[in-house]
Order: structure tokens, then C-alpha cells, then sequence
């Protein structure tokens, strides 16, 4: 059975790092070359020549690259992610601290040998008469994410001291971020019953995990969301609010006046006039 190649897209520049169509994937960025800016989760980062990084992209914004930018950029779809993810607790602490900060700084090394695994994957999706090919990329897409434990692990210097419960909570809990629940559930009591829990208890290993409680993330991905939207001006004020189930635009206004820091409508106008 040929390999379902919608799993891992190969591109060699970020044009679909925001895109919409691949909200269902986890991005994984090299640069060679040049510079890359951006916003995520609220913060401004940099991804220099020699970098690499994970990105959520539901919680990127603003990006901006280089004249001589070059990259690769490989989407891995999240079945596949966790069908690939190594059986080590390390990942969920190193997922939050990605969040945190997902660009990663490397010796020349290290990053020549991220940039083989890229290129192994490249080369293993053209085989597709290869019977194994599967078997191969799974091999090659889990070689590349330990070498990013590895690459993360020696910058950050977490520890693996997750309890596989907590474990399984917080990935679950993520999971269904990233899927988009928050479009319709924003309270924690919502994502504490879907994974049996009571809230106060998911909220504690969020902060011992995380630094920050389990309605930080919840708000975080539904802000950056309806800002992205806002900044496209593809939808109107009423379609947003409707897709976020606010109750009435008052509410939906009132939300992005106290998130956001100024009215739906004053927003618009203000990314109007950069665009003018």
C-alpha cells in the first residue's frame, strides 16, 4: 500500500506556514540562509541561518523574511506526529517550552545533521515504488524528532519528570487545541471533564508543566485565532463571532476589547492603515 503523502508535505520555503489548509499539521523549519521574523503567542522571534524550529501555526502571525531567506520546511500531520513521537515524557515538557520559545539555536554539527533528516525525508517520499516506504518514513520522520529532543533538550536542559498520567493529559489537552476546540469550548471545566479530571486539577499541571494554567492556553489560541482573522479581513465581525459561538457581538466585542486592547472595528482600521 503506497504511502499517504498528505502525512509529510516537503516544501523549501514557509508561504503556507499560516495557511489554513494545513492547521492540521505541525511545521518543522531549517533555515540555511538568511532571516525569517515573526509573531508567536504575542512575542516577536527571529529564526537565523543555522536555526531550526517547531511551530504550531494557528499561534503564528506576522511573518517576514529575508531577500536571501532560504529554508525547508517539512508539515508532518499530527496522526502521523504522534504515530512517530518517541514513548518519552520529554515531549510534552519540550512541547510547552516551545510554546515558550519554539526557535532552536545549534553548533554547525548538529544542525548538518537536522538538515540530513530533512533531506531524507525529501528523498524517501520520492520512492514510491519501494514496498517499504512507509516503514522508511516513519523510521526517518522518528530519527528527525529525536534529533530535535536532542538539539532542544541541550539548550533547554529539561527534565523528564512528567508522570506518564500527567503526561497523557497534557498531550490530550493540546491536542485538542490544536484541532480547534476552542472555536466553540472556552472554559477549562469543558476540557477537564473530556479528559476526567476535575479542573482545578488540570490547571495544576498546566502551571507545573507550563508555568501557566490551563485557561492561559485556552485564551491564548482563541486570541491569536480571531486576531489572525481580523488581520485577513476575509470574514466580516458577525461571521467571526458566529464561528467562535459568542453569545452576541456585544459579547464578542466586549472580548476583544479586554484581549485584544481595542474594539473590533478599531483594530481593522488600524491594520487598514499599515496596509494603505
Amino acid at each position: 500500500m503506497p504511502f499517504n503523502k498528505e502525512k509529510l508535505i516537503v516544501e523549501h520555503h514557509v508561504d503556507n506556514l499560516c495557511a489554513e489548509a494545513l492547521s492540521g499539521y505541525v511545521a518543522h523549519v531549517i533555515c540555511r540562509k538568511g532571516e525569517l521574523t515573526f509573531k508567536f503567542v504575542d512575542r516577536a522571534f527571529v529564526l537565523h541561518a543555522g536555526e531550526a524550529m517547531i511551530i504550531v501555526q494557528q499561534l503564528v502571525q506576522d511573518l517576514q523574511s529575508s531577500k536571501d531567506f532560504d529554508a525547508i520546511c517539512i508539515y508532518v500531520r499530527r496522526d502521523f506526529v504522534e504515530f512517530c513521537t518517541p514513548s518519552s515524557n520529554y515531549g510534552i515538557k519540550g512541547t510547552f517550552a516551545l510554546f515558550a520559545c519554539p526557535v532552536m539555536q545549534m553548533d554547525a554539527a548538529h544542525f548538518e545533521q537536522l538538515e540530513n533528516d530533512f533531506l531524507q525525508i525529501e528523498s524517501r517520499l520520492l520512492k514510491a515504488e519501494n514496498p517499504f516506504q512507509e516503514e522508511m518514513l516513519r523510521c526517518v520522520t522518528q530519527l528527525m524528532f529525536l534529533d530535535f529532543f536532542d538539539i532542544h533538550a541541550l539548550q533547554h536542559a529539561l527534565s523528564d519528570d512528567v508522570s506518564f498520567q500527567d503526561s497523557e493529559i497534557i498531550g490530550r489537552f493540546i491536542q485538542m487545541l490544536e484541532q480547534g476546540d476552542y472555536t466553540k469550548n472556552r472554559a477549562v471545566d469543558y476540557y477537564a471533564e473530556k479528559l476526567c479530571v476535575t479542573p482545578k486539577y488540570l490547571s495544576e499541571v498546566c502551571k507545573a508543566v507550563s508555568g501557566m494554567g490551563a485557561n492561559y492556553w485556552i485564551l491564548r489560541f482563541t486570541t491569536i485565532h480571531i486576531r489572525r482573522l481580523l488581520n485577513e479581513r476575509r470574514l466580516s465581525f458577525t461571521e467571526i463571532a458566529d464561528l467562535f459561538e459568542f453569545s452576541s457581538m456585544a459579547y464578542f466585542s466586549r472580548f476583544v476589547q479586554k484581549h485584544l486592547g481595542v474594539s473590533p472595528s478599531a483594530f481593522r482600521s488600524a491594520v487598514q492603515g499599515k496596509d494603505s
